[in-house]
């Protein structure tokens, strides 16, 4: 006779991603296989589950519960306590409770799953064609979101009531789409049309002027075959798409959007497009297929068919695969079934512009009636449905160096997944710089990094912010007891902390301090921990109120001691330099002692009299700042090698001075170091004077832009281990962290790391945040938190 062991019973409480992903109808499978009973459910912090039947059946439940998740949950802490048996005779899903102070994750937008795609282009399946597919696997989350739990009543969808088919689906715990809470058909769901710029945006027109369903599909395809320009909803917000083959539409978009050169993002149609136009390794393949579907950053073929105005003076194209239903129906043919038999279509475009619905440095455009009134100058065309966004998320943008993957901008299908911190800090709010807008809120060991929301240059990018600050303190529950801001006294980011402090503490964190705390959060260093740190970026205000971003440090979290910048240079006329770089070309040469002549091109890119006047400025410290900036240093390069002397976006010269870097050059410029015996002055000056002489004679001699942006890059290179060097003898250090905007640059960043790996440092560069001020308010959240915990050490 067998023994049978006595039941027992436990409480779960489940945390991570796990509302909205398909985790209750896993957990019943489980349990119903294994022979248990029970319950579980949602409520405002995870999911609960009480869990009843013999001991090895239990542990079996647990040990399988981590082992084969749905593909969109995340499990970060399963927790689990023995109560009185119940005698429950099955097991169920129950409705979910709602705890006033607890809170959950929630899972980012992410691509239509292969289950969608499939019943998509099915003409047997009652979802054929619906450009609003979506299950417990994939479809809108996020962006839907408005409160938490989340159940459909708290998203965008409560205003559609779901069918007998549908809810049945919903209801049935064996279905893929049970309790998700975007499920939709063609019969209940949100519905597609197609409009012109003077008709309503309200709804599908009912007297037939406003083509629906496959109609509008088949018309906005026709827009851009002949060349014009759709705005398209999508998961996040409006894209506007041209066919990017096509230069007139290329050109015509750029002309009323106001975006003279800055690269545009191209939607494939598939892979095997993609590589027709860029070369891509499987590193680069897998990003571009992974369920967060990016853009990648990758490089151009020089036969491919895309209109040279699709990225000008830039080696590089932004290329993204479709990620909704809606995307992948606009590269495919008219479906059979419901094309009418005599219609005539032109066949649908293989590579589409899909660049934000904004104008340059506006937020992204998310509702109907607002799309018609800002975007009416810009579109021939909108293709709407009425499913509302909630929340703005533009497109993620990574690249790839040395194998890894390196944010440029972190936001659809990452956000608002949260950075783990390595130790718990109290709720604090980061409120991030003034260019790529973001902010970081902090619970315990969760950094929750928002989507990217912009340049904080205008009023709409300001209330943008403050809808999201709001939406993420509700969501996730969290009362921040402090906010932390950069130093700068001119960023709309700190005037925002100040006039919405509500009697919290306000805490400055040093722009740079703030970029390498964010670099050591994502490695996950603990609260003590030191590094040598190197923060090369354009703009950063410094302690002495000049404009830092040439700086090496040493330090940790808390403290930060500046060991060596870069000499200053003065900064003709602030903003004007930065957008003019042959005036910090010109500043340089001043600095540096070289005669402004002709055969220079900063010195011919300035007028007689504006030259005359930046001469005074510089000679009698008018209207200048100074400033230690690498970034500015790449500009005055860039401009004294004839590349760009002045700029239409953020970095222009610097990227282009990148792109013409001829790889076969093995020749080195070289920074001024100080001698050993100097460095006891703290903090020390590196100097560009050298460097500057050395372009300046090349440049007279007819030395090619590329060898001299290859020269220049390596210098930069050798220049860091130097200082890493010289940081390692005075402290003991080998920890190297590299951020700010300048290590976007790949080329820079693989030389410099080379270098570094190969003298032993161990250098630890972003993966999670981008190494751009988009990566800032991590930093911020984790300074001001530690400095707390600090505080309160005995």
């Amino acid at each position: 006779m067998i023994a049978t062991q006595p039941l027992q019973r436990q409480r779960l409480q489940v945390q991570g991603v796990v509302q909205g992903v398909g985790f209750r109808p896993y957990v019943y499978g489980l349990a119903t296989c294994l022979g248990l009973t029970g319950f579980v459910g949602n409520d405002s912090s995870g999911v609960f589950i009480e869990i009843e039947g013999p001991p090895d059946q239990l542990r079996a439940f647990q040990a399988a519960l981590q082992s084969s998740l749905p593909p969109l949950a995340h499990l970060e802490q399963v927790t689990a306590v023995l109560i009185p048996v119940c005698g429950d005779q099955a097991f169920a899903i129950v409705a979910s409770q709602t705890q006033a102070t607890a809170s959950t994750l929630i899972s980012p937008d992410l691509t239509v799953c292969d289950d969608c795609l499939r019943e998509l282009f099915d003409p047997q399946d009652r979802r054929y064609g619906y450009p609003l597919i979506n299950c417990t696997n994939c479809g809108p989350r996020f962006t839907i979101t408005e409160a938490i739990p989340y159940d459909r009543p708290l998203t965008t969808m409560r205003a559609f009531t779901m069918c007998a088919h549908c809810q049945a689906e919903y209801d049935d715990p064996s279905n893929r789409r049970f309790h998700a809470q975007p499920n939709a058909c063609p019969v209940c769901g949100p519905q597609l049309w197609l409009q012109w710029p003077d008709q309503c945006a309200h709804a599908p027109s009912s007297n037939g002027q406003a083509p629906t369903g496959q109609s509008a599909l088949l018309a906005a395809q026709t827009v851009l075959a002949n060349g014009g320009i759709v705005a398209v909803k999508g998961v996040g917000g409006f894209h506007l798409a041209c066919d990017a083959t096509n230069e007139q539409a290329v050109m015509t978009l750029r002309q009323r959007k106001g975006r003279v050169d800055k690269p545009f993002a191209v939607m494939v149609a598939d892979l095997d497009a993609a590589y027709k136009i860029v070369h891509i390794n499987a590193h680069e393949a897998a990003l571009l297929q992974s369920r967060e579907r990016p853009i990648v950053l990758l490089k151009k073929r020089a036969d491919g068919p895309l209109s040279p105005q699709v990225a000008p003076g830039n080696d590089t194209i932004g290329i993204m695969l479709p990620y909704t239903p809606l995307h992948h129906l606009l590269f495919a043919a008219p479906l059979p079934r419901q094309q009418p038999a005599a219609t005539r279509h032109s066949p649908p475009a293989t590579y589409l512009v899909m660049t934000s619905g904004n104008f340059s440095n506006e937020p992204i455009v998310i509702d109907n009636d607002e799309a018609q009134v800002r975007l009416a100058g810009l579109a021939d065309a909108f293709l709407l449905h009425n499913r509302a966004i909630y929340v703005p998320c533009d497109d993620s943008v990574v690249r790839v160096c040395q194998g890894q993957e390196l944010p440029v901008r972190r936001s659809r299908g990452y956000a608002p997944f949260p950075i783990k911190l390595p130790f718990a800090l109290p709720p604090t709010l980061a409120v991030g710089g003034e260019l790529k807008s973001t902010f970081c809120l902090v619970r315990e060991q969760h950094a929750l990094m928002s989507q990217h929301i912009g340049d904080m240059e205008k009023l709409e990018t300001l209330q943008a912010f403050d809808h999201a600050v709001d939406h993420f303190q509700r969501i996730f529950r969290v009362t921040p007891e402090r906010i932390a801001y950069d130093l700068h006294p001119g960023y709309l980011s700190r005037r925002w902390a100040e006039e919405h402090r509500a009697g919290h503490p306000l805490i400055g964190v040093q722009h740079h301090h703030a970029h390498i705390a964010a670099v050591m959060a994502e490695h996950g260093l603990a609260q003590d921990e030191q590094v040598i740190g190197l923060a090369f970026d354009g703009t950063g205000y410094g302690h002495d109120g000049a404009i830092w971003g040439g700086e090496l440090f040493a330090g940790g979290y808390a403290n930060f001691r500046r060991v060596a910048h870069l000499a200053y240079v003065p900064l003709p006329g602030g903003d004007a330099a930065v957008k003019k770089p042959y005036r910090m070309a010109l500043a340089h040469l001043w600095a540096a002692s070289v005669a402004w002549t002709e055969d220079l091109p900063p010195v011919a890119a300035a007028a007689p009299t504006e030259s005359a006047i930046i001469q005074q400025q510089l000679a009698r410290r008018l209207n200048v700042v100074a400033t230690s900036s690498i970034g500015r240093l790449f500009d005055a390069v860039a401009a004294l090698a004839g590349v760009r002397q002045e700029i239409t976006y953020e970095a222009q010269a610097a990227i282009e001075l990148e792109v013409l870097a001829d790889r076969e050059q093995s020749g080195s410029y070289a920074f001024g170091l100080p001698a050993a015996d100097a460095e006891l002055a703290t903090p020390y000056q590196f100097s560009a004077a050298p460097v500057i002489r050395a372009v300046a004679a090349d440049v007279q001699q007819g030395v090619s832009a590329g060898a001299i942006a290859m020269k220049f890059h390596r210098a930069v290179a050798q220049l860091i281990l130097q200082l890493a060097q010289k940081a390692r003898s005075a402290t003991g250090l080998t920890r190297v962290a590299l951020s700010g905007g300048v290590f976007q640059n790949v080329l820079l960043l693989e030389l410099a790391g080379t270098l570094l790996e190969a003298d032993n440092f161990t250098v630890l560069t972003h993966r999670l945040v981008p190494p751009n001020d988009g990566g800032l308010a991590l930093g911020q959240a984790v300074v001001a938190g530690v400095r707390l915990l600090e505080e309160e050490r005995p």
